[in-house]
């Protein structure tokens, strides 16, 4: 990453920091800036076209639910057939059903799943649609039928423990399993009824379409930074296309099931290119791989709600917050005094990715400490590989012990890497587990800023420290990562939205909104061009030396595990000896 804070290394490979003096001019000549300036602009232009188009009625709507949500709660000690209905009706107002939000978002269209005709992932015509509709049908008839005499029992159940004046515990019993019972009948109908609902597309015109606005909308910034937009968007279109086609083997049904997700397959194919036939220099000035990421994270602030996180309370905090300072801490001192690993930098970045929340974490450190960009390279690899293995083996293993939904998930969330990963993972567990999973991995995702801060202060006033110096604000201001405050930013906006709005609007504005199909999807796409462009600029024979002992990975795994041992500890103590309270409330959400 460039800086005003440029580094230069000298004979002996020490670092020298050349201060300098902030400018005005500083805010449109570097990467860090322009992160902010475009992923506020995205922002910006996402509130555009969700606000002013909410769902139709939203609010009599809402209010209609809410009034009988509060009577059956009053009602029934547990959730009855009409309590889900009314939350049924709820969850069906989404803004990105909307119209005007359909369109535009369907531009950020991702291949689609397929098996074995690869084609299928772009284009499906109206007479495959219909094919594909009317196999479906039968299973899906078959589907409604199961949910129709489900509800029937769930409704004899209930109105039997109703008739007992909802006091017989044997009766209440009998009622709620038949009512997990007709949920989970009506999940099957709703997945089978998506099959049997088969509409035509052809994503090609759109991915067409997505390119140019992408490789316009980064080139503004390559401008006022200096570089040819010529250049830039020539070399852009491969980047894109590599961007793509990791999007389309991520959506191969067995790799799907297997875990490898897009950004995996981003990297190995920038990969395979620069370490076989090599990297063309056409391409070289579209490989910008901070400028990209840098960007997405800006957009993956607007995700971290501050609201949503006090709803999990002090456990939560407890779990992330303090546990993780503490295993970066002794991960890093583990790789300098036992493993002896020469970079520190490396040793850090590896640290951070493994203790706080992955890929997002990596790139923040990396920057905060000038770490080398293949020992960035490295830490993601090996962030990625674990990742996989952890969404499918933690789960199983959880699954296998019969942990508590809850302390499963508050495990997962705080020792897998990836959110999409943590999500899929909580939900082999149940959809309590995937709530306390994701929610976790949330508030671990906000240390982000303070771990770039703590690293660049680290840094300037021990590592790269001359001696005699002092040591100022003004040389960590210098050292810590721009970007950060545009994630937090992000952050702290949305969150005053969703307060202000209120839940339930907020859920169907943002969640299913703003955020939900238009900054994540975004960010998505951005970490996938991210991911190729770090392949493309890596070459193994650069990673070797850092590969030397194996330490690298030692080091990593080591704190993994005691990660997970700690995570597991602080978890337990805080959900079921200090706070039970809230335990029995998720479970009862």
């Amino acid at each position: 990453m460039e800086d005003k804070n440029k580094q230069v290394q000298n004979e002996n490979e020490e670092i020298v920091v050349d201060k300098g003096t902030f400018k005005w001019s500083d805010l449109w000549k570097f990467e860090d800036y322009w992160a902010i300036w475009l992923g506020v602009a995205l922002m910006v232009i996402g509130l555009l076209i969700f606000m002013p188009n909410a769902p139709k009625d939203m609010d009599e709507k809402i209010a209609k639910a809410n009034v009988v949500l509060q009577a059956e709660a009053d009602r029934a000690p547990f959730k009855t057939v009409e309590w889900y209905q009314a939350s049924s009706d709820k969850d069906k107002l989404k803004a990105k059903d909307e119209p005007l939000a359909k369109k535009i978002t369907g531009y950020l269209a991702r291949p689609g799943s397929w098996t074995d005709k690869p084609i299928t992932s772009f284009i499906q015509t109206e007479e495959q649609a219909k094919a594909k509709s009317e196999k479906a049908k039968p299973k899906y008839e078959e589907a409604q039928e199961k949910t129709a005499l489900a509800l029937e029992d769930a409704k004899e159940a209930q109105a039997a423990a109703e008739a007992a004046g909802f006091k017989d515990d044997a009766l209440n019993d009998k009622a709620h399993e038949a009512i997990v019972k007709w949920r989970v009948a009506a999940d099957a109908e709703s997945k089978a009824k998506s099959s049997a609902s088969a509409k035509p597309f052809n994503l090609f015109g759109g991915l067409v379409v997505l390119c140019i606005a992408f490789g316009l909308f980064f080139s503004i910034g390559i401008k006022f930074m200096g570089h040819s937009v010529r250049k830039f968007l020539i070399g852009f279109i491969p980047v894109f296309i590599l961007a793509v086609l990791s999007y389309f083997l991520a959506a191969q049904a067995q790799i799907k099931a297997a875990g490898i997700e897009y950004v995996a397959w981003a990297l190995i194919l920038g990969l395979l290119i620069s370490n076989t036939v090599g990297t063309p220099k056409w391409i070289m000035p579209a490989v910008q791989t901070e400028y990209y990421i840098k960007t997405g994270l800006v957009l993956l602030g607007a995700s971290i709600l501050i609201g949503k996180i006090l709803l999990i309370g002090i456990p939560g905090v407890f779990v992330t917050w303090v546990v993780t300072p503490i295993v970066l801490v002794c991960t890093y001192l583990f790789g300098q005094k036992i493993l002896k690993i020469d970079s520190k930098s490396l040793n850090m970045t590896v640290s951070a990715d493994m203790s706080v929340c992955g890929v997002s974490a990596a790139i923040a450190t990396a920057a905060a400490c000038r770490a080398k960009k293949e020992e960035l390279t490295l830490a993601v690899g090996m962030s990625i590989i674990f990742t996989a293995i952890m969404m499918i083996v933690l789960p199983m293993f959880i699954k296998f012990l019969g942990m508590h939904e809850v302390l499963g998930g508050a495990w997962i969330g705080g020792t897998i890497d990836a959110t999409g990963a943590v999500v899929a993972a909580g939900a082999f567990l149940g959809d309590t587990a995937m709530y306390v999973a994701a929610t976790i991995k949330m508030i671990q995702n906000v240390m982000i800023g303070a771990i770039a801060f703590g690293v660049a202060w680290y840094w300037v006033s021990q590592v790269d420290r001359s001696a005699g110096t002092k040591v100022g604000l003004a040389e960590v201001w210098y050292r810590f990562p721009k970007f950060v405050l545009g994630f937090l930013c992000a952050s702290i906006i949305f969150s005053l939205f969703y307060q202000v709005l209120g839940t339930d609007v907020g859920k169907v504005m943002i969640d299913e909104g703003i955020v939900g199909a238009w900054t994540t999807a975004l960010q998505g796409w951005f970490f996938a061009l991210a991911f190729v462009s770090i392949g493309l600029a890596t070459n193994f024979r650069e990673l070797a030396k850092y590969l030397k002992g194996g330490k690298p990975v030692i080091l990593y795994i080591c704190g993994q595990s005691f990660n997970l041992i700690l995570t597991l500890t602080m978890a337990y103590i805080m959900f079921f000896k200090v706070f039970p309270g809230i335990t029995e409330k998720l479970m009862g959400q």
